[in-house]
């Protein structure tokens, strides 16, 4: 590997360079799709995290979700480890001693006959919409080429070449046309407006719970009630995207909880690999998910035994409902520590679990500039758009955390 200055850099090399150099050799050396804060982290533990000089911070991202159970939290590690002595990869040619106990207990916490693992939440998405165009040809009837799925506006879901053509996002399609026909977009929360757009080529519609990149957008209450009678009632797949929402964020196993609604299709991702390895599955009854056959969909690593291992620990950590009852209690803190903040510099707030985000006056700064303000008093966010910023401490983080971290947004904002 060659540094920015022309000479060689090895491993050892870089765990010694300091922050600024880290940041130079990111920026001649990958790829500019990021924009990230000027912090370089080498250690991780529980909630927080420590840079290369040494500084700690409390993580309120959390991976987007993927740290649910915090860094390195000793059971995954510990999981990890034995399986990395065992074996890592079969492909799905082959069983493995792995997958069958994480799919069974994967299938028992969703309540469904079935799952089928992938690795990125992306890839989760894109097999939820497969199974459904499907599903459509061969069990609904659809004519061929016809099945068209409603999404919604705001909507996050990956960042693949189908999945965006669903996007409304212009900084996620600019530049990639031509797109993938067979969607139509209605607006997030309106139920009227998304029985409007089913007709009888309509196979399924998709949406997250709660739309995390949109800055954790609630829709109304009895919203996820409403699309789950009107699927039903016009015999279409509910696909509920729970990459970010599901697995305790919001204080339930899954954010479709907080209705009773159960989707036909579960996606789900990050959280379900500890923070580890990339894992995500789909889960669906076996009236759905056998439209698939052997070989028509697939993945090398999809299922792997280390990713199955890590998987079955999450599924048995989330079976005893601690980190749903810690992310609500966390909730209850995030709340009392932020609500106060309405009205000086921050414009509305949404909570639901321990997920939360903040609209930040734009007369005052922007999102990104907040998160950079935090920073500095040890506190790690990301904005999303310009002047919200999302809160999603890992799980295992305590009260006195959030106060750590209500006390930074604080100070951040005075210092405007």
């Amino acid at each position: 590997m060659q540094s920015p200055s022309g000479g060689s850099v090895d491993a050892q090399t870089i765990e010694a360079l300091d922050a600024a150099r880290h940041i130079d050799l990111v920026h001649e050396h990958a790829a500019h799709n990021y924009s990230p804060l000027p912090v370089v982290l080498a250690v991780g533990e529980g909630a927080w995290v420590t840079d290369v000089a040494g500084r700690r911070y409390l993580d309120c991202l959390a991976g987007y979700s993927a740290l649910n159970f915090g860094h390195r939290h000793p059971r995954l590690v510990a999981r990890a480890k034995a399986q990395l002595d065992r074996l890592t990869l079969t492909s799905r040619a082959f069983h493995s001693d792995q997958l069958g106990p994480f799919v069974a207990d994967l299938a028992r916490l969703t309540g469904k006959d079935r799952i089928l693992p992938m690795n990125t939440g992306a890839e989760g998405v894109e097999t939820a919409l497969k199974v459904s165009r499907r599903w459509g040809y061969e069990v609904k009837g659809v004519a061929p080429e016809q099945a068209n799925i409603v999404t919604m506006a705001g909507n996050f879901h990956g960042r693949t070449t189908t999945i965006i053509s669903f996007s409304t996002d212009p900084d996620a399609r600019h530049g990639y046309g031509p797109f993938t026909p067979g969607f139509r977009s209605v607006p997030y929360g309106d139920a009227d407006a998304l029985a409007a757009a089913i007709d009888e080529n309509t196979v399924a519609v998709l949406l997250e719970p709660i739309q995390g990149e949109a800055g954790v957008i609630i829709p109304p209450q009895g919203y996820l009630t409403r699309v789950r009678e009107i699927c039903t009632q016009q015999r279409v797949l509910m696909i509920g995207d729970e990459v970010q929402s599901g697995l305790a964020r919001t204080g339930r196993t899954f954010a479709c909880d907080h209705e009773g609604v159960v989707p036909d299709i579960y996606i789900m991702g990050k959280a379900l690999g500890g923070g580890i390895a990339p894992v995500s599955a789909i889960a669906a009854d076996a009236d759905v998910i056998d439209v698939f056959t052997p070989g028509s969909h697939g993945s090398t690593f999809g299922g792997n035994p280390l990713a199955a291992a890590l998987g079955h620990e999450v599924v048995a950590m989330l079976s005893t409902g601690e980190f749903q009852e810690n992310a609500r209690r966390l909730g209850e803190h995030m709340r009392a520590g932020l609500e106060p903040l309405l009205g000086h510099g921050v414009i509305a707030l949404r909570v639901r679990g321990a997920w939360a985000a903040l609209d930040i006056d734009p007369a005052l700064m922007t999102g990104y500039e907040l998160c950079t303000r935090m920073a500095q008093h040890g506190v790690l966010a990301k904005d999303a758009h310009t002047s919200t910023i999302r809160l999603a401490p890992p799980l295992v983080a305590t009260a006195d955390d959030m106060g750590v971290m209500a006390q930074a947004i604080a100070d951040s904002l005075r210092a405007a």
